[in-house]
């Protein structure tokens, strides 16, 4: 099949097929799923599901072991390593962890997002001097805390590290954002500030969301999509005021 354009497919990630397996297991199995430009998409389910492996399949830190992956309208086990990164520089993610720097200020980490396209010299030049001090300025009063554009990263709260992946995530200027489990390390009244942060994100900017999370209720309230995962297989596809507690049971088999 060729490549579609985007402006005609509208199509952002499409699994065709796709298994993974390491080993002998099989995190994801025969999952055929499309994600269209604009979607704000929950991937829920129990521990061990799958949605994690689904994530680092949509943005090409893992290969299919069976199936076709497709991103932006590229199937991505016929890139070239060039080409694949040039297609990873377009979708950012966000991870549970946060993957940032700690004894760096802030405006370091928020301007890694800019790596995919600086050159080795201009990033170890920013490290000493920061570069491109009013992108970064303007991705942290966009997730709320433009203040702490000079702290050391190690003095934040979860809350506001996790708002300086997303400001990092920004800065690349990703067609879409995966987010890893983005709350699962939050207290519920954070959880909910992040979220809604994504939500707003995705709203003003027309980025593609898909969000993997355990809790059902973030999912319902900031999503218009869940995707329902157990075993590594698609339990249901629905749009989100569908998603009642019958498909709930029935995903995590609850019985009482």
């Amino acid at each position: 099949m060729p490549d579609l354009p985007l402006e005609t497919s509208n199509i952002i990630f499409e699994l065709r097929n796709v298994t993974h397996q390491f080993g002998s297991l099989a995190a994801v199995r025969d999952v055929t799923l499309q994600i269209r430009a604009g979607e704000r998409v929950a991937l829920v389910g129990p521990s061990g599901a799958g949605k994690s492996t689904l994530i680092s399949l949509l943005n090409g830190t893992l290969s299919s072991s069976q199936g076709e992956v497709w991103v932006l309208g590229q199937h991505l086990a016929r890139l070239s390593p060039r080409g694949l990164r040039h297609v990873q520089r377009q979708i950012g993610t966000i991870y549970q962890q946060f993957h940032l720097v700690n004894n760096l200020r802030v405006i370091h980490n928020v301007n890694a997002g800019h790596l995919g396209r600086w050159t080795f010299l201009k990033g170890v030049i920013s490290l000493a001097w920061p570069l491109d001090v009013d992108t970064a300025a303007k991705a942290l009063a966009q997730v709320g805390i433009p203040e702490k554009i000079y702290e050391r990263t190690d003095r934040l709260s979860g809350g506001q590290q996790q708002r300086v992946a997303i400001a990092r995530v920004l800065v690349q200027q990703p067609q879409a954002i995966l987010a890893d489990e983005p709350v699962s390390s939050l207290d519920p009244e954070r959880s909910r500030e992040i979220m809604s942060l994504l939500r707003d994100l995705s709203q003003t900017t027309g980025k593609t969301l898909v969000v993997s999370l355990h809790d059902i209720d973030l999912a319902r309230s900031h999503c218009d999509r869940i995707v329902g995962l157990r075993e590594g297989q698609v339990v249901f596809d629905r749009p989100a005021d569908e998603v009642n507690e019958t498909f709930i049971r029935a995903l995590y088999k609850i019985t009482a």
